[in-house]
Parts: structure tokens; sequence; C-alpha cells
């Protein structure tokens, strides 16, 4: 009666939406509603599976969106333990989605299969919960379907709840990868999973380093004996999964593909590193949550840095989503390539790519400062102490989130000796994509930009930032006098996205010099002549000294000591 109840105010109130003005029908069509839960099957219940094994059933552990699950165990003469490490999943028998996860295991994750593809990929582990066998029991004339499963620890979820929705950016880089080899291996066994959620990712009972994905109830077979489905919108299957992750081709009603696969675990990453999404205000209306997407896609990396605030981790996560972005509906995704953009903080850092179940070791950083107090460019003339407490070595990344901002100075080029030099791996100021001022000093045809971090560099240096590359190489270049000078670009991994401008960055009262060959460099600058446009103060002064004051001064001891 309650539950009658309760899908009668659900009806009134998705009637009321759709009543509403300005809110079309297509705004209130939601995923269709889960299927009602099986009656609970009495503890000591025993089955059998298709192997002809017997398994003995304990108590309910837990319940999902179409099924129970309960603890379980071989041994059938004995109760069940609490620290059984079997589970059994059971649903009606006219159920779907657990005969979609049964297929799933019988035809994509065979245990030989994942031994060998581990091997393969020199893993200790895959993240698939091992399959232990299916099959169907009866109980009071009702018909269930079951299938046996090794027993999963907390899901990410739960530590979610507990660390306000967030997690660290070196713990969601971790997670990112291990997801990225299960979606390598269930791709090439011809299914997606097309559900990847917190509570859908648990870590292992006995192991808390190893993490898991679970639940194929919803996953779908995109390439069935080779042959891709074909890419076609069907408005009436639109929006469908859960609506806050779910693909832009799901909200299209197009069948799922590898690449919304990918899709979806960009948005899962974004929302563990931000504790929220930019649509979650609009999730009552799936067609907002679509254009919102959309356009957090259409304008990479700006689009993840402004919500991100340039936090750790955000430059990953935008360099990935630009990587998908380009994906065409039955292309391949280069899985290393996903895997390596995830993994350079962790390699930079010295951290390993396992995930460890600790809540104090998951947390975010605190913020140091209120964003108000935190200038994003710094004074006309910035001293050495604050410049030296804020970053102490070459290369080091930052150790706090917005301490280290940008040190940008507008400088006058006729005032200061300007030396050319190789610019910093922009890998190592992956959040620093604050736009800077323009300089109007500097002597160039385009206005340029440049995005520099706060290292020790000789004298002040000129920076160039390209924002798009046609080609691998691109070179300009400028004559002044005696000297010529040439800047070539080299693209590597990533594209900036607004147009070239050039600023200075002031160091002059630093005595470290810039490495003159850094292997990681994104951009370089290669001269042709060791002359600069102009002359330098010193060597004007120089000049002075030895070419006219020294002479003068040894011709007045000449004429005091001889006469004329």
């Amino acid at each position: 009666m309650c539950l009658l109840r309760l899908e009668q105010r659900e009806a009134r109130a998705c009637a009321d939406l759709g009543n509403r003005p300005g809110v079309s029908e297509s705004e209130t069509k939601m995923p269709p509603r889960r299927s009602k839960l099986p009656v609970p099957l009495p503890e000591g219940w025993k089955v059998t599976d298709t192997s002809k094994k017997t398994w003995r059933m304990g108590k309910m552990i837990g319940k999902g969106g179409f099924g129970l699950i309960y603890l379980a165990s071989p041994e059938c003469d004995v109760p069940v333990r609490d620290d059984a490490v079997h589970v059994i999943k059971v649903e009606y028998h006219q159920n779907g989605p657990l005969f979609c996860e049964l297929k799933f295991y019988q035809r994509a994750a065979k245990p030989e299969d994942i031994r060998k593809w581990t091997a393969n990929k020199k893993l200790d582990y895959l993240g698939i919960p091992k399959y232990w066998g299916s099959g169907e029991t009866t109980f009071n004339s009702q018909s269930y379907r079951f299938m046996v499963m090794d027993r999963l620890g907390v899901d990410l979820q739960t530590l979610l709840n507990k660390n306000n929705g967030k997690l660290s950016a070196q713990r969601v880089m971790q997670l990112g990868i291990c997801m990225l080899d299960i979606l390598e291996f269930i791709h090439g066994n011809e299914y997606v999973h097309c559900d990847i959620k917190a509570a859908n990712i648990l870590f292992s009972y006995t192991d808390q380093t190893e993490v898991y994905l679970a639940d194929y109830g919803l996953s779908y077979r995109y390439c069935p004996n080779g042959n891709h489905k074909e890419y076609k919108e069907n408005p009436k299957k639109g929006h469908n999964g859960t609506i806050e992750f779910t693909s832009l081709d799901a909200h299209k009603g197009v069948a799922p593909s590898r690449r919304g696969d990918l899709e979806i675990l960009a948005y899962c990453m974004l929302s563990w590193l931000c504790g929220s999404l930019p649509w979650d205000h609009a999730l009552r209306n799936p067609t907002a949550v679509q254009d919102l997407k959309a356009k957090l896609l259409s304008h990479l990396p700006d689009s993840v840095a402004e919500w991100t605030d340039g936090d750790d981790g955000s430059y990953e996560i935008a360099m990935f989503m630009e990587e998908i972005r380009h994906l065409e509906y039955e292309e391949q995704p280069d899985y290393g390539a996903l895997k390596r953009i995830l993994a350079k903080p962790l390699a930079s850092s010295g951290t390993g790519r396992h995930f460890t179940l600790s809540s104090k070791a998951a947390l975010p950083k605190p913020r140091s400062l209120p964003m108000a107090s935190k200038p994003t460019v710094c004074p006309a003339k910035l001293g050495v102490l604050e410049k030296k407490k804020k970053k102490k070595e070459w290369g080091e990344k930052r150790k706090e989130k917005k301490e280290d901002k940008l040190k940008v100075v507008q400088a006058n080029v006729e005032e200061t000796d300007s030396q050319w030099a190789n610019t910093e791996d922009l890998e190592e100021t992956q959040s620093q994509w604050t736009p800077l001022r323009r300089n109007p000093k500097i002597r160039s045809k385009n206005n340029r930009q440049v995005y520099v971090g706060e290292d020790r560099y000789i004298n002040s240096v000129y920076y160039y930032a390209e924002e798009h590359f046609n080609s691998p190489q691109r070179k300009s270049k400028c004559c002044s006098g005696e000297g010529d000078y040439c800047h070539t670009y080299f693209a590597q991994d990533m594209e900036m996205s607004r147009s070239l401008q050039s600023y200075m960055y002031s160091a002059e009262d630093e005595e470290e010099t810039f490495p003159n060959n850094y292997e990681n460099s994104l951009f370089q600058d290669v001269s042709t002549s060791d002359h600069h446009c102009e002359m330098s103060p010193q060597y004007c002064r120089d000049l002075y000294k030895y070419g006219v004051a020294i002479p003068l001064f040894l011709l007045m001891i000449y004429i005091a000591l001889y006469g004329l």
C-alpha cells in the first residue's frame, strides 16, 4: 500500500512538472523506472548452478536497482559466516539486467581471458569481479535467476560521502587509470559498460589497494561479431543512463560506444575532483544537461579551468576530454595515450598508480588562503624573498593549491637586459591557465600570450605559448640590427585555446640559470645568432670603461710624467 501511494505521488509530481509553462515533454523525459525488487529469499536457502555446484545463501547484505545481494558459501552443511568471500546476486527471472550481466561474464570476462590479458599488460590484477557460476531457482512458485561472484568491499560513493564529495587530484588520476585498464579489456571484447559511476566502483574485500568496476546489468554489445553498430540518433531513446554522467550520444538516443564510456569516465573524474558538475542544478531537465555538457566540451580547456579554478588535476582532465572529444563514433581509442595523460602528475610526484583506501589519503588539500586574497598577477616588482618562499627548486611542482600562482611582470623592453631561453614545460604548471594582461611594448607584429610558471630564470625571459598548431613545427623570424632570432614551437601533447600573445617574466634578482636543454620542454626557442635585437646596458658600460676611460687615464699619467 505504501509503495502504491509513493508511485501515485511520483506520478502526480511528474504530471505537474510537465504541465508547467515553458517545460516541454522531451525536457521532462527521464530514464525508465526500474523493476520491482524481488521478494527476499530465506537465509540458508540452497541453490545449484549450471555446473551442478551447490551454494548456501546467508544473510542479505545489500540491494541494487534490480536485485538483492546475499552472502554465500560453497560449504552447504554449515551456516554462512559473516566474513564469507562470495556473494549471490538474485533477481526475478523475467528481469533483464541480471541476464545481460550473465551474458557479459560468459562472453567477455572469462577468467582465462582475464589472466592472459593481465599477464600481457604486466598488471597485478584487472578490476572485474570474478564470476563463479549462475543458475535458476524457485521459491513460493516464483522463478529467480542468480549469479555467484566474489564479495567486494565498500564502494567509492561511500568514501566520497565522507570526504564532502571530493578526492585529491592524485586519487582521481589513480582511479582514472584503473578504470581505463578495465574499459580497454571489455572494449576489446565487444562490450561497453554504459553506467560508470562511484556507486559501481568498489574496493576489494581483502585488498584495499584493488579497485573494481561492478554492475554490468546495463552493459551493451556494441560490436557483435566484429560489426560495429551504426550511428543513428533516436530521440525516443534519448537521455538514457545516469543523467549526471551519461554521454552526449546517449542524450541523442545513439547506441552506446567506446567513446561514450570514456566520456562518462571524464565526467566522473571531474565530479570526483570538484565535488560537483556544472549541470547539477538542472538534473530534472535532461535537455539542459545535454546543452551544458556540449558547451563544456566545445570550450576546452578553458571551460574546465574555469569550473575547477585551476586546481591540481584540472589540466589532465581537460586534456583527457580533449582527446576523446575528437574520437569518431566507431574509432578505437588510444588507451595508452589516455593513461599517459593521467600518469604524468603521478610520475612527477613519485606516486604509484594504486589507489589506497584511506579517507585521510584521499582527501583533497584544504585551501590555505581565501580565493579572493590570491592575486593572479604579481606587482611590477616582486621581492626575491617572496619568490624564493613560493618556489624553492627548479622543476618542483607547487605544493599548495593557490600559493604558487603565476608571477608575471610587465617590463619595459628598453630598460631590461633580455635573454632568450627555453620555456618551462607547461605540464609542470598544469593549473596555471590564468589569462594575463597584454604588454603593448613588446615589439612584435602579433599579439601573443604566454603562460609562465614560477621558477628561477636569468634576467628577463620571453615566453611564448601558441594556441593552435596546424603542423608539428612552426617557425617565425624577427630581425633587428645585426642579429637574427628564430622561434621554433614544438607541439607535443596539448593545444592552447587563445591567440598568441607575448609577455615578459622578470627575475633580475635571481642567480640560477635556466637549463639550456630541458628534455620535456613543450615549447623551445632556437637562436640562430648570439646577438640580441638591442645592445644591453652592461655592454655599453663596458665599452665606455675600456674604450674611453682607461685610455684617457693613461694619457693623463703620461702627460704628468713627461710633459707635452
